[in-house]
């Protein structure tokens, strides 16, 4: 289910990016605009159907970001994953976690005579 999820997410993310540079930019820099007024789209209806595609594509993108986030084990319980420094309780204290209130120092080596 993970591996179908993440091949349309894939999908909709090239395809996305294509439709996003096929829009005509402000500047004119950018854009791949249409041919004259007797093609299929016009300015005006090429805009209106590459704008419809983006939103569409963007509102599935999304979709499929969160259903890939429940598929992927997070599941609803995000903040502690298995494996969280959190949850570890320090070093291996064995104690739940408890932190000493003032660290012990090592002993240091005697000075040489």
């Amino acid at each position: 289910m993970q591996n179908v999820l993440l091949s349309l997410h894939l999908i909709n993310t090239i395809a996305l990016v294509v439709v996003i540079l096929l829009q005509r930019s402000d500047g004119g820099a950018l854009g791949i605009g249409g041919g004259g007024p007797g093609s299929m789209f016009s300015q005006r209806g090429q805009a209106s159907f590459l704008t419809r595609t983006t939103a569409l594509l963007a509102a599935s993108f999304m979709v499929l970001s969160i259903a890939l986030a429940f598929v992927s084990g997070a599941g609803g319980d995000v903040i502690s994953v298995p494996g969280d420094v959190l949850d570890s309780g320090g070093e291996g204290t064995g104690d739940g976690g408890a932190v000493p209130a003032f660290p012990t120092l090592p002993e240091l080596p005697e000075a040489p005579q």
